[in-house]
């Protein structure tokens, strides 16, 4: 026992051989190079979900802000819309309106001016053939007066009649220059109106458009292709666009259009069992009978 524990004691006590201790060293290089390498791997892993939360964060920030700004244009757009659409009521919808409930002739007949008066102050003015603003009252306007016949005034150029001899299907009445006797600059201007129909033309025979609906009524300009045009543009674009806009930000911002929006039907399918159900249900029946 003593020259066993003496020979264990001095095996013990000899240096290590050159072989071994190389071997333990590569075996520890090694295991620290792995380390090193998953640690670096982990590193470059969170490092790459970092930076793909910052880009998902700023592509997210830039849509909110989008989605803001845009909601600012839609709201801004709905409400201009309808201040639109309020301002074209008493000067487009409605003169529209009236101009096709008159149903005037589209052919322009014969008309002759047999009287111009130039008025000045508002109780003289109580109407006017042209006036600048429908809703101004006008301290001097200038009231013509028309006689006009249903002849076509193609036909009256082509072969000219005696103005004594005509029968005037409607005589002495009221000359407007729109079926509203009113207008905005560039497109009305009174004065030259007046220098068109007025004192210097007085007999002369030109073309003018007269009502069906009310005989006593006629006017200088008409266009039935221009007033359906005028009336349907004032009715839809206004009405497109409030319409857009609020459908829009309903969708975005309303909980009831977005339930219903993406309303799954998983939800009435869940009501009634599935296929699987069904059979797990008859396999519990089965174990429990055999039980």
């Amino acid at each position: 026992m003593k020259k066993s524990n003496t020979a264990n004691t001095i095996l013990s006590s000899l240096p290590t051989s050159p072989t071994m201790s190389a071997h333990h060293s590569y075996v520890g290089s090694k295991a620290s190079l792995h380390s090193s390498r998953s640690s670096r791997s982990s590193l470059n892993h969170t490092t790459a979900n970092t930076k793909s939360n910052k880009i998902d964060l700023e592509i997210e920030t830039i849509l909110e802000k989008a989605k803001f700004y845009t909601s600012v244009c839609l709201g801004t757009t709905a409400i201009l819309s309808v201040f639109t659409f309020l301002f074209l009521i008493p000067f487009v919808v409605d003169p529209a309106i009236s101009t096709i409930i008159a149903d005037y002739d589209p052919v322009p007949v014969t008309c002759i001016v047999i009287d111009h008066i130039q008025a000045a102050g508002i109780k003289n003015c109580t109407w006017s053939s042209c006036r600048e603003g429908c809703t101004s009252s006008p301290n001097k306007c200038h009231q013509l007066y028309v006689n006009y016949t249903r002849i076509p005034f193609a036909e009256w150029e082509k072969n000219p009649r005696d103005l004594e001899t005509v029968l005037w299907d409607v005589s002495y009445t009221k000359f407007l220059i729109n079926s509203e006797g009113c207008g905005y600059p560039p497109t009305t201007n009174c004065s030259i109106f007046a220098q068109q129909y007025g004192f210097q033309h007085i007999g002369e025979p030109f073309p003018c458009y007269y009502s069906r609906a009310y005989p006593e009524v006629v006017i200088g300009r008409y266009s039935w292709e221009n007033n359906l045009f005028h009336l349907l543009l004032s009715l839809i674009i206004p009405t497109v666009l409030f319409a857009l806009s609020i459908g829009v930000l309903s969708y975005w911002y309303c909980p009831c259009c977005d339930n219903a929006c993406n309303k799954s039907s998983r939800v009435y399918a869940e009501k009634f069992p599935t296929k699987e159900d069904k059979l797990l249900c008859h396999s519990d029946d089965e174990d429990e009978m055999e039980y």
